[in-house]
Protein backbone atom coordinates (compact mmCIF):
# COMPACT_ATOMS: atom_id res chain seq x y z
CA UNK A 1 0.00 0.00 0.00
CA UNK A 2 3.06 2.44 1.08
CA UNK A 3 6.57 2.46 0.52
CA UNK A 4 7.43 3.81 3.65
CA UNK A 5 8.61 0.47 6.12
CA UNK A 6 6.76 1.93 9.01
CA UNK A 7 3.05 2.80 7.78
CA UNK A 8 4.05 -0.72 5.55
CA UNK A 9 4.75 -2.46 9.11
CA UNK A 10 1.40 -1.02 10.52
CA UNK A 11 -0.71 -1.76 8.10
CA UNK A 12 0.28 -5.64 8.15
CA UNK A 13 -0.11 -5.59 12.07
CA UNK A 14 -3.44 -3.94 11.76
CA UNK A 15 -4.53 -7.34 9.25
CA UNK A 16 -3.66 -9.08 11.98
CA UNK A 17 -5.61 -6.88 14.13
CA UNK A 18 -8.29 -5.12 12.78
CA UNK A 19 -10.30 -4.06 16.22
CA UNK A 20 -7.44 -2.25 17.48
CA UNK A 21 -8.70 0.88 17.41
CA UNK A 22 -5.60 3.10 18.70
CA UNK A 23 -3.70 1.37 15.95
CA UNK A 24 -5.34 1.96 13.49
CA UNK A 25 -6.33 5.45 14.07
CA UNK A 26 -2.31 5.77 14.58
CA UNK A 27 -1.82 4.63 10.99
CA UNK A 28 -4.59 6.86 9.76
CA UNK A 29 -2.67 9.66 11.20
CA UNK A 30 0.60 8.68 9.62
CA UNK A 31 -1.21 8.53 6.46
CA UNK A 32 -2.01 12.19 6.37
CA UNK A 33 1.50 13.23 7.42
CA UNK A 34 2.14 11.35 4.45
CA UNK A 35 -0.14 12.97 2.20
CA UNK A 36 -2.03 10.20 1.70
CA UNK A 37 -5.63 11.86 2.74
CA UNK A 38 -7.84 8.97 0.84
CA UNK A 39 -6.37 5.98 2.52
CA UNK A 40 -6.69 8.14 5.74
CA UNK A 41 -9.70 8.35 5.53
CA UNK A 42 -10.68 4.91 4.66
CA UNK A 43 -9.13 3.98 7.83
CA UNK A 44 -11.02 6.76 10.08
CA UNK A 45 -14.23 5.54 8.19
CA UNK A 46 -13.69 1.63 9.63
CA UNK A 47 -12.93 3.01 13.06
CA UNK A 48 -16.11 5.46 13.47
CA UNK A 49 -17.89 2.38 12.10
CA UNK A 50 -16.90 0.53 15.01
CA UNK A 51 -16.85 3.19 17.78
CA UNK A 52 -19.06 5.65 15.91
CA UNK A 53 -18.21 8.48 19.16
CA UNK A 54 -14.69 8.37 19.21
CA UNK A 55 -13.34 11.56 20.03
CA UNK A 56 -9.76 11.25 17.81
CA UNK A 57 -11.52 9.75 15.30
CA UNK A 58 -13.76 12.82 14.56
CA UNK A 59 -11.02 14.64 14.69
CA UNK A 60 -8.78 12.43 12.24
CA UNK A 61 -11.43 12.92 9.48
CA UNK A 62 -12.54 16.17 10.33
CA UNK A 63 -8.75 17.04 9.20
CA UNK A 64 -8.95 14.83 6.49
CA UNK A 65 -11.64 16.73 4.89
CA UNK A 66 -9.64 20.12 5.11
CA UNK A 67 -11.17 21.44 8.18
CA UNK A 68 -10.80 21.43 11.93
CA UNK A 69 -12.97 20.25 14.84
CA UNK A 70 -15.95 22.59 15.47
CA UNK A 71 -16.18 23.85 18.88
CA UNK A 72 -19.37 22.69 20.83
CA UNK A 73 -22.60 24.20 20.15
CA UNK A 74 -23.62 27.27 22.44
CA UNK A 75 -26.67 26.36 23.78
CA UNK A 76 -30.38 28.36 22.89
CA UNK A 77 -31.75 30.78 25.35
CA UNK A 78 -34.62 28.97 27.46
CA UNK A 79 -37.59 29.51 26.48
CA UNK A 80 -39.97 31.05 28.89
CA UNK A 81 -42.92 29.29 27.56
CA UNK A 82 -44.46 25.86 28.95
CA UNK A 83 -43.17 23.02 27.46
CA UNK A 84 -46.74 22.41 25.77
CA UNK A 85 -46.60 25.30 23.69
CA UNK A 86 -42.97 25.14 22.67
CA UNK A 87 -42.82 24.21 19.20
CA UNK A 88 -40.59 21.13 17.54
CA UNK A 89 -37.23 22.22 17.09
CA UNK A 90 -36.28 22.12 13.80
CA UNK A 91 -33.50 19.87 12.17
CA UNK A 92 -32.11 20.19 8.37
CA UNK A 93 -34.32 22.15 5.70
CA UNK A 94 -36.71 23.07 8.38
CA UNK A 95 -38.23 20.19 9.45
CA UNK A 96 -38.62 19.27 13.02
CA UNK A 97 -35.80 17.21 14.62
CA UNK A 98 -37.07 13.40 15.48
CA UNK A 99 -33.58 12.32 16.68
CA UNK A 100 -30.56 13.90 18.26
CA UNK A 101 -28.14 15.14 15.50
CA UNK A 102 -25.50 12.77 14.46
CA UNK A 103 -22.38 13.95 14.28
CA UNK A 104 -21.48 11.35 11.41
CA UNK A 105 -24.42 11.73 8.97
CA UNK A 106 -22.50 14.34 7.39
CA UNK A 107 -19.63 12.29 7.02
CA UNK A 108 -20.93 9.43 5.83
CA UNK A 109 -23.26 11.00 3.28
CA UNK A 110 -20.30 12.94 1.82
CA UNK A 111 -18.09 9.68 1.61
CA UNK A 112 -20.14 7.48 0.54
CA UNK A 113 -18.54 6.32 -2.03
CA UNK A 114 -15.56 5.65 0.23
CA UNK A 115 -16.83 4.46 3.04
CA UNK A 116 -19.17 1.28 3.31
CA UNK A 117 -22.37 2.89 5.76
CA UNK A 118 -22.49 1.94 9.14
CA UNK A 119 -25.93 0.65 9.29
CA UNK A 120 -27.56 -1.22 6.16
CA UNK A 121 -30.93 -1.52 5.62
CA UNK A 122 -32.24 -5.09 4.89
CA UNK A 123 -33.47 -6.38 1.48
CA UNK A 124 -37.24 -7.17 2.48
CA UNK A 125 -37.86 -3.94 5.39
CA UNK A 126 -40.17 -1.53 3.40
CA UNK A 127 -39.07 1.96 3.00
CA UNK A 128 -39.74 4.54 5.68
CA UNK A 129 -43.27 6.02 5.17
CA UNK A 130 -45.10 8.81 6.72
CA UNK A 131 -48.29 8.73 7.97
CA UNK A 132 -50.62 5.67 7.31
CA UNK A 133 -50.23 4.27 3.87
CA UNK A 134 -53.71 2.84 2.20
CA UNK A 135 -54.07 -1.10 1.82
CA UNK A 136 -54.04 -2.27 -1.17
CA UNK A 137 -56.44 -5.33 -1.86
CA UNK A 138 -56.40 -8.44 -4.44
CA UNK A 139 -58.48 -8.14 -7.86
CA UNK A 140 -58.25 -10.78 -9.51
CA UNK A 141 -59.65 -12.17 -12.89
CA UNK A 142 -61.42 -16.10 -12.64
CA UNK A 143 -60.17 -18.07 -15.18
CA UNK A 144 -62.64 -20.41 -13.59
CA UNK A 145 -66.32 -21.43 -15.49
CA UNK A 146 -69.30 -23.36 -13.78
CA UNK A 147 -68.53 -25.99 -16.36
CA UNK A 148 -65.45 -27.03 -14.08
CA UNK A 149 -67.86 -27.49 -11.19
CA UNK A 150 -68.92 -31.30 -11.35
CA UNK A 151 -72.12 -32.23 -10.14
CA UNK A 152 -73.81 -29.30 -7.80
CA UNK A 153 -76.78 -28.91 -10.91
CA UNK A 154 -79.23 -27.53 -8.04
CA UNK A 155 -77.01 -24.98 -6.55
CA UNK A 156 -75.62 -24.23 -10.63
CA UNK A 157 -79.83 -23.34 -11.52
CA UNK A 158 -79.87 -21.43 -8.64
CA UNK A 159 -76.84 -19.25 -9.09
CA UNK A 160 -78.17 -18.74 -13.18
CA UNK A 161 -81.53 -17.43 -11.72
CA UNK A 162 -79.95 -15.19 -8.55
CA UNK A 163 -76.97 -13.62 -10.87
CA UNK A 164 -75.74 -15.36 -14.09
CA UNK A 165 -79.29 -15.06 -16.28
CA UNK A 166 -80.15 -10.91 -15.33
CA UNK A 167 -76.61 -10.90 -16.33
CA UNK A 168 -76.66 -12.12 -19.72
CA UNK A 169 -79.81 -10.64 -20.81
CA UNK A 170 -79.78 -6.79 -19.98
CA UNK A 171 -82.89 -6.18 -21.42
CA UNK A 172 -85.54 -8.48 -20.08
CA UNK A 173 -83.49 -7.68 -16.61
CA UNK A 174 -84.81 -3.36 -17.08
CA UNK A 175 -88.26 -5.06 -17.93
CA UNK A 176 -89.09 -6.83 -15.06
CA UNK A 177 -86.77 -4.27 -12.89
CA UNK A 178 -84.09 -6.79 -11.98
CA UNK A 179 -81.04 -4.86 -10.11
CA UNK A 180 -77.28 -6.05 -10.78
CA UNK A 181 -77.40 -6.82 -6.91
CA UNK A 182 -77.75 -8.88 -4.93
CA UNK A 183 -76.52 -11.22 -1.69
CA UNK A 184 -75.94 -15.30 -1.26
CA UNK A 185 -74.68 -17.33 0.94
CA UNK A 186 -73.50 -20.65 0.27
CA UNK A 187 -73.23 -22.94 3.25
CA UNK A 188 -72.39 -26.80 3.67
CA UNK A 189 -69.52 -29.12 5.44
CA UNK A 190 -66.33 -28.18 4.86
CA UNK A 191 -63.97 -28.92 1.71
CA UNK A 192 -67.08 -29.28 -0.46
CA UNK A 193 -66.05 -26.44 -3.30
CA UNK A 194 -67.94 -22.98 -1.87
CA UNK A 195 -64.77 -20.97 -2.51
CA UNK A 196 -64.08 -22.85 -5.57
CA UNK A 197 -67.73 -21.99 -6.64
CA UNK A 198 -67.66 -19.13 -6.10
CA UNK A 199 -64.62 -17.68 -8.60
CA UNK A 200 -66.11 -20.04 -10.81
CA UNK A 201 -69.29 -17.54 -10.62
CA UNK A 202 -66.83 -14.63 -11.34
CA UNK A 203 -65.09 -16.07 -14.27
CA UNK A 204 -68.96 -17.09 -15.63
CA UNK A 205 -70.09 -13.22 -15.35
CA UNK A 206 -66.64 -12.05 -16.81
CA UNK A 207 -66.51 -10.15 -13.30
CA UNK A 208 -63.34 -9.28 -11.26
CA UNK A 209 -62.87 -11.34 -7.76
CA UNK A 210 -62.12 -9.97 -4.39
CA UNK A 211 -61.63 -12.43 -1.33
CA UNK A 212 -62.59 -10.79 2.09
CA UNK A 213 -61.80 -12.93 5.16
CA UNK A 214 -61.29 -11.83 8.90
CA UNK A 215 -57.57 -11.30 8.82
CA UNK A 216 -58.22 -8.72 6.34
CA UNK A 217 -60.10 -6.54 7.97
CA UNK A 218 -59.71 -6.77 11.99
CA UNK A 219 -57.48 -4.10 13.22
CA UNK A 220 -55.69 -3.55 16.47
CA UNK A 221 -56.33 0.13 16.15
CA UNK A 222 -59.87 1.53 17.24
CA UNK A 223 -61.81 2.49 14.32
CA UNK A 224 -59.41 0.84 11.75
CA UNK A 225 -61.20 -2.67 11.12
CA UNK A 226 -64.51 -0.87 10.41
CA UNK A 227 -62.00 1.23 7.82
CA UNK A 228 -60.92 -1.32 6.40
CA UNK A 229 -64.04 -2.91 5.67
CA UNK A 230 -65.26 -0.33 3.73
CA UNK A 231 -62.20 -0.17 1.41
CA UNK A 232 -63.00 -3.88 0.53
CA UNK A 233 -66.40 -2.88 -0.97
CA UNK A 234 -65.13 0.40 -2.14
CA UNK A 235 -62.49 -2.02 -4.09
CA UNK A 236 -65.46 -3.76 -5.25
CA UNK A 237 -67.40 -1.02 -6.05
CA UNK A 238 -64.40 0.48 -8.34
CA UNK A 239 -64.27 -2.85 -10.42
CA UNK A 240 -67.98 -3.07 -10.57
CA UNK A 241 -69.22 -5.94 -11.99
CA UNK A 242 -67.86 -7.41 -9.69
CA UNK A 243 -67.68 -10.53 -6.74
CA UNK A 244 -67.13 -10.46 -3.09
CA UNK A 245 -66.63 -13.23 -1.73
CA UNK A 246 -66.87 -13.03 2.26
CA UNK A 247 -65.02 -16.04 2.82
CA UNK A 248 -66.13 -17.64 6.64
CA UNK A 249 -68.93 -14.78 7.05
CA UNK A 250 -69.86 -16.11 10.55
CA UNK A 251 -66.20 -14.82 11.55
CA UNK A 252 -67.26 -11.70 10.37
CA UNK A 253 -71.02 -11.13 11.40
CA UNK A 254 -71.50 -13.32 14.25
CA UNK A 255 -74.80 -13.03 16.32
CA UNK A 256 -74.34 -9.87 17.68
CA UNK A 257 -76.34 -11.47 20.53
CA UNK A 258 -73.18 -13.69 21.34
CA UNK A 259 -70.77 -11.20 20.69
CA UNK A 260 -69.26 -9.71 24.08
CA UNK A 261 -67.03 -7.95 22.13
CA UNK A 262 -68.09 -4.37 21.61
CA UNK A 263 -65.54 -3.75 18.74
CA UNK A 264 -66.74 -7.05 17.10
CA UNK A 265 -70.85 -5.64 16.92
CA UNK A 266 -69.42 -2.18 16.02
CA UNK A 267 -67.65 -4.46 12.86
CA UNK A 268 -71.24 -6.76 12.55
CA UNK A 269 -72.76 -3.07 12.19
CA UNK A 270 -70.73 -1.93 9.65
CA UNK A 271 -70.96 -4.89 7.20
CA UNK A 272 -74.42 -4.30 7.75
CA UNK A 273 -74.54 -0.72 6.45
CA UNK A 274 -72.34 -1.67 3.40
CA UNK A 275 -74.34 -4.71 2.55
CA UNK A 276 -77.32 -1.93 2.26
CA UNK A 277 -75.63 0.31 0.32
CA UNK A 278 -74.98 3.20 2.90
CA UNK A 279 -71.71 3.91 2.14
CA UNK A 280 -72.09 3.60 -1.35
CA UNK A 281 -73.69 1.71 -4.47
CA UNK A 282 -73.74 -1.55 -4.84
CA UNK A 283 -75.07 -2.21 -8.01
CA UNK A 284 -72.71 -4.38 -9.91
CA UNK A 285 -71.54 -5.81 -7.18
CA UNK A 286 -72.22 -9.12 -6.02
CA UNK A 287 -71.81 -10.38 -2.68
CA UNK A 288 -71.22 -13.96 -2.22
CA UNK A 289 -70.99 -15.35 1.36
CA UNK A 290 -69.47 -18.93 2.79
CA UNK A 291 -69.85 -20.59 6.15
CA UNK A 292 -69.79 -24.00 7.73
CA UNK A 293 -71.93 -22.49 10.14
CA UNK A 294 -75.02 -20.48 9.15
CA UNK A 295 -76.61 -21.08 12.67
CA UNK A 296 -73.73 -18.61 14.15
CA UNK A 297 -74.37 -15.91 11.03
CA UNK A 298 -76.28 -12.62 12.62
CA UNK A 299 -80.09 -13.20 11.47
CA UNK A 300 -79.85 -9.51 10.28
CA UNK A 301 -77.76 -10.44 7.77
CA UNK A 302 -79.91 -13.00 6.22
CA UNK A 303 -82.62 -10.01 5.54
CA UNK A 304 -84.09 -9.31 2.17
CA UNK A 305 -81.45 -7.42 0.12
CA UNK A 306 -78.79 -8.71 2.07
CA UNK A 307 -77.88 -12.54 2.10
CA UNK A 308 -81.18 -13.11 1.69
CA UNK A 309 -80.48 -16.30 -0.11
CA UNK A 310 -78.79 -19.33 1.10
CA UNK A 311 -77.61 -22.55 -0.98
CA UNK A 312 -77.07 -25.65 0.69
CA UNK A 313 -73.44 -26.81 -0.90
CA UNK A 314 -73.14 -30.50 -0.01
CA UNK A 315 -70.60 -33.26 -0.57
CA UNK A 316 -70.14 -34.27 -4.00
CA UNK A 317 -72.51 -36.76 -5.60
CA UNK A 318 -71.25 -39.87 -7.62
CA UNK A 319 -70.97 -37.79 -10.75
CA UNK A 320 -69.30 -34.86 -9.25
CA UNK A 321 -67.06 -37.54 -7.20
CA UNK A 322 -65.83 -39.47 -10.45
CA UNK A 323 -64.88 -36.07 -12.04
CA UNK A 324 -63.10 -34.85 -8.70
CA UNK A 325 -61.12 -37.95 -8.81
CA UNK A 326 -60.50 -37.95 -12.55
CA UNK A 327 -58.91 -34.47 -12.13
CA UNK A 328 -56.59 -35.22 -8.92
CA UNK A 329 -54.86 -38.66 -11.20
CA UNK A 330 -55.10 -37.09 -14.59
CA UNK A 331 -51.35 -36.28 -14.25
CA UNK A 332 -50.28 -39.38 -12.41
CA UNK A 333 -49.23 -42.71 -13.42
CA UNK A 334 -52.08 -44.79 -12.92
CA UNK A 335 -52.99 -48.22 -14.36
CA UNK A 336 -55.89 -51.10 -13.76
CA UNK A 337 -57.71 -48.67 -11.26
CA UNK A 338 -61.67 -49.15 -10.98
CA UNK A 339 -63.09 -45.88 -10.69
CA UNK A 340 -66.94 -46.72 -10.31
CA UNK A 341 -65.87 -48.98 -7.05
CA UNK A 342 -63.91 -46.01 -5.72
CA UNK A 343 -67.19 -43.35 -6.39
CA UNK A 344 -69.26 -46.15 -4.53
CA UNK A 345 -66.69 -45.95 -1.36
CA UNK A 346 -66.36 -42.29 -1.00
CA UNK A 347 -70.40 -41.54 -0.35
CA UNK A 348 -69.74 -39.02 2.29
CA UNK A 349 -66.39 -37.45 1.33
CA UNK A 350 -65.74 -33.71 0.52
CA UNK A 351 -64.03 -32.74 -2.45
CA UNK A 352 -60.70 -32.06 0.05
CA UNK A 353 -61.31 -35.71 0.94
CA UNK A 354 -61.00 -37.03 -2.17
CA UNK A 355 -58.27 -34.90 -3.13
CA UNK A 356 -56.42 -36.33 0.10
CA UNK A 357 -57.03 -39.88 -0.81
CA UNK A 358 -55.30 -39.05 -4.11
CA UNK A 359 -52.41 -37.86 -2.58
CA UNK A 360 -52.00 -41.28 -0.20
CA UNK A 361 -52.55 -43.35 -2.75
CA UNK A 362 -49.63 -42.11 -4.55
CA UNK A 363 -47.53 -42.24 -1.68
CA UNK A 364 -48.23 -45.56 -1.00
CA UNK A 365 -47.05 -46.55 -4.85
CA UNK A 366 -44.08 -44.35 -4.07
CA UNK A 367 -43.28 -45.66 -1.12
CA UNK A 368 -43.34 -49.26 -2.50
CA UNK A 369 -41.00 -48.45 -5.73
CA UNK A 370 -38.47 -46.83 -3.09
CA UNK A 371 -38.73 -50.45 -0.87
CA UNK A 372 -38.55 -52.55 -3.83
CA UNK A 373 -35.83 -50.47 -6.13
CA UNK A 374 -38.58 -50.51 -9.36
CA UNK A 375 -40.96 -47.98 -10.06
CA UNK A 376 -44.47 -49.09 -10.42
CA UNK A 377 -48.01 -47.33 -11.58
CA UNK A 378 -50.85 -46.16 -9.03
CA UNK A 379 -52.96 -49.04 -8.30
CA UNK A 380 -56.39 -50.28 -7.33
CA UNK A 381 -55.14 -51.37 -4.66
CA UNK A 382 -53.46 -47.94 -3.34
CA UNK A 383 -56.87 -46.49 -3.84
CA UNK A 384 -58.50 -49.29 -1.62
CA UNK A 385 -55.95 -48.69 0.95
CA UNK A 386 -56.38 -45.00 1.05
CA UNK A 387 -60.00 -45.35 1.31
CA UNK A 388 -59.67 -47.32 5.16
CA UNK A 389 -57.31 -44.80 5.73
CA UNK A 390 -58.63 -41.64 4.86
CA UNK A 391 -62.00 -41.00 6.89
CA UNK A 392 -64.76 -38.53 5.70
CA UNK A 393 -64.57 -35.39 7.02
CA UNK A 394 -68.22 -34.47 6.63
CA UNK A 395 -69.63 -36.86 9.49
CA UNK A 396 -69.01 -34.65 12.54
CA UNK A 397 -70.82 -31.70 10.75
CA UNK A 398 -73.70 -33.47 9.94
CA UNK A 399 -74.88 -34.55 13.14
CA UNK A 400 -74.65 -30.96 13.83
CA UNK A 401 -75.95 -30.37 11.22
CA UNK A 402 -79.47 -33.20 12.00
CA UNK A 403 -79.86 -31.03 15.39
CA UNK A 404 -80.06 -28.09 13.74
CA UNK A 405 -82.41 -29.36 11.06
CA UNK A 406 -84.30 -31.04 13.91
CA UNK A 407 -84.60 -27.88 16.60
CA UNK A 408 -83.58 -24.72 14.74
CA UNK A 409 -85.10 -24.86 11.43
CA UNK A 410 -86.85 -20.74 11.98
CA UNK A 411 -89.35 -19.94 9.14
CA UNK A 412 -87.56 -22.84 6.85
CA UNK A 413 -84.34 -21.59 6.30
CA UNK A 414 -82.89 -24.85 6.56
CA UNK A 415 -85.80 -27.12 4.69
CA UNK A 416 -82.97 -27.64 1.72
CA UNK A 417 -80.54 -29.84 4.56
CA UNK A 418 -83.80 -31.22 5.79
CA UNK A 419 -85.16 -32.78 2.52
CA UNK A 420 -81.22 -33.95 2.19
CA UNK A 421 -81.52 -35.70 5.48
CA UNK A 422 -84.43 -37.28 4.89
CA UNK A 423 -83.31 -38.94 1.66
CA UNK A 424 -80.53 -40.32 3.29
CA UNK A 425 -82.51 -41.25 6.34
CA UNK A 426 -80.41 -39.87 8.91
CA UNK A 427 -83.28 -37.64 10.09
Amino acid sequence: MSADPLIQSLTAALDARPDDLPLRLHLAALLLDAGRAGEAIAQVGQALARDPGNGQAQALMQRALGGSVPPPPTPPPADPRPPAQRPAPAGPGGAAATSDHDPLAAYEQELADVVPPRFARAGDEPEPVAGHSDRAYDVETSGIRLADVGGMSAVKERLELAFLGPLRNPELRRMYGKSLRGGLMLYGPPGCGKTFLARAVAGEMGAKFISLSIVDVLDMWMGNSERNLHELFQAARRNAPCVLFLDEVDALGHKRSQVGSSSMRTLGNQLLAELDGMEGSNEGVFVLAATNTPWDVDPALRRPGRLDRVVLVLPPDAEARRSILEYHLRERPIAGIDLRKIVAATEDYSGADLAHLCETAAEFAMADSVRTGEVRMIEHRDLERAVKEVRPSTKPWMATARNVAMFANEGGVYDDLVAYLKRRRML
